[in-house]
C-alpha cells in the first residue's frame, strides 16, 4: 500500500477522557468539544474527580475487618460495588474492624471509620455487632456491603440473623434490583435485592472512574455488651499442618530451587508453609497437595516468597491475590520478577543461606535480649 493511501486521522478530532485517563478519539465526529485532561500531581499521576460532589443525603455501609492495618483485594471489591451501586446522593461509609492504614479514596470509600480494638485475631463478636448497629442508628444506611469471605462472612451471617435483616450471600451480579447468587455445582440463583449484600470474590473490578471523599471520622459512641464467649487468645500451628490456603506466609519453589534441605530449613525459620511450582511438583521432589497455580492451589497469603519459580501464567493465575511476593531468580526477565513487589536477581542456594544466617542471628539477638 503506497502512503497516499494509508488512512490518516485528524488529531484535532474531538476527543474524551476515559477511565484509564487516556484521551479516546471520538470516532466519526469531525465537529465538537475536546475533552478536559483530569488534573495531575508533580509525578504526573491521575487525579481522578470525586463521584460525590457537595454532601452525603444518604449512606451505603460496608463493614470488613483489615489484616495488621491492610484492608485485602476482597474487602477493597466490597467498597467499590457500593461505591459502583450508590446514586450521586448517596455517600460510601466503611467500617473497618482493625487499624487502617490504606487510603480507602481510590476504591470509593467517602467516609471511614477505624475501630482498631476490634482486630480480627481479637475475638468479640457482642462488641463488633453493638458496634455496627451504633453505625447503623448514627447514619441510617440504606444498605450494607460486606466481603462473603472469613471473619466478614461469619460476621455478616450473624449480624443479619440477630437483627432480622434480608441478607444475600455469594453474591456475583447485580442489576435492576435484583442479585445472582452463586450455588454449589456452579449453579446460580436470582433474588430480589437484600439489605445486607455478601460479595463473592473477584465480582467487582476495583479500578474506578472517580475516587471517593476518603473522610476520616471518629466512631460513634457505643456500649460493648458482655461476651458470651471467653477469648483464649490466639495459638501458632505448625506451618507444615496448614493448608496453603490458609497459610499468612508461604515459601515456594520451582525447578530453578535445588537445595531441599536449605528450603526446608529457611521455611521452619520464617514460620512458612511451603508450595511448590508445577515443575518441581512433577519432578517428584514436592507432593501434589503442594502445587500452586491454576491448576493446584489458589492461594491469598500474606507472603509469598517464589524460589527460582520462573513464573508460568497457570502459576500467576494461582497468586493473584497474594497481598506481597517476593521473587528469588537468576532471569531478571521472568514474568515473576514482573508480577513481584521485591525481586533479588541472586542464586537460589546462596540467596537461601544468607537469608537464614540473617534469621538465626536476629533470632539469637531477641533471645539474648529477653
Amino acid at each position: 500500500m503506497s502512503h497516499g493511501t494509508i488512512p490518516r486521522i485528524d488529531p484535532r478530532r474531538p476527543w474524551v477522557v476515559g477511565p484509564s485517563g487516556l484521551k479516546r478519539i471520538v470516532l466519526g465526529a469531525e465537529t465538537g468539544e475536546r475533552g478536559q485532561l483530569a488534573p495531575e500531581t508533580s509525578h504526573g499521576a491521575q487525579v481522578l474527580p470525586l463521584r460525590l460532589q457537595g454532601a452525603a443525603e444518604r449512606y451505603s455501609l460496608v463493614v470488613l475487618h483489615s489484616d495488621r492495618g491492610a484492608v485485602d483485594e476482597a474487602g477493597r471489591q466490597a467498597i467499590a460495588a457500593a461505591a459502583l451501586l450508590a446514586d450521586s446522593k448517596t455517600a460510601v461509609l466503611v467500617l473497618v474492624l482493625g487499624s487502617c492504614q490504606d487510603e480507602l479514596s481510590v476504591v470509593g470509600a467517602d467516609v471511614v471509620l477505624s475501630a482498631p480494638a476490634f482486630d480480627p485475631q481479637h475475638f468479640a463478636p457482642e462488641g463488633r455487632l453493638a458496634l455496627i448497629q451504633a453505625v447503623v442508628t448514627q447514619y441510617a444506611p440504606v444498605q450494607l456491603v460486606m466481603p462473603d469471605r472469613g471473619a466478614d462472612a461469619e460476621l455478616g451471617r450473624l449480624l443479619a440473623t440477630r437483627q432480622r435483616w434480608s441478607v444475600a450471600t455469594d453474591v456475583v451480579e447485580v442489576a435492576e434490583g435484583l442479585v445472582r447468587r452463586l450455588l454449589p455445582g456452579a449453579r446460580f440463583a436470582v433474588a430480589a435485592m437484600p439489605f445486607v449484600l455478601m460479595l463473592a470474590r473477584n465480582a467487582v473490578e476495583t479500578r474506578l472512574p472517580w475516587r471517593g471523599q476518603g473522610e476520616v471520622q471518629s466512631l460513634p459512641a457505643f456500649t460493648s455488651p458482655p461476651e458470651r464467649i471467653r477469648d483464649l487468645g490466639v495459638s501458632s500451628s505448625a506451618p507444615e499442618n496448614l493448608d496453603l490456603e490458609e497459610a499468612d506466609a508461604i515459601l515456594s519453589a520451582g525447578n530453578g530451587m535445588r537445595d531441599m534441605a536449605g528450603f526446608q530449613q529457611l521455611a521452619s525459620l520464617l514460620g512458612a508453609a511451603t508450595g511448590a511450582s508445577r515443575v518441581a511438583v512433577d519432578d517428584g521432589r514436592f507432593p501434589r497437595s503442594k502445587q500452586v497455580g491454576a491448576t493446584g492451589k489458589t492461594v491469598q497469603s500474606s507472603l509469598y516468597m517464589a524460589i527460582g519459580i520462573s513464573g508460568a501464567v497457570q502459576h500467576l493465575q494461582g497468586i493473584k491475590e497474594c497481598r506481597h511476593v517476593v521473587a528469588i531468580n537468576l532471569d531478571e526477565s521472568a514474568p515473576i520478577v514482573k508480577r513481584a513487589s521485591l525481586s533479588v536477581i541472586a542464586d537460589s542456594t546462596d540467596f537461601m543461606a544468607a537469608l537464614a544466617d540473617l534469621l538465626k542471628a536476629a533470632r539469637a539477638k531477641q533471645e539474648k535480649a529477653a
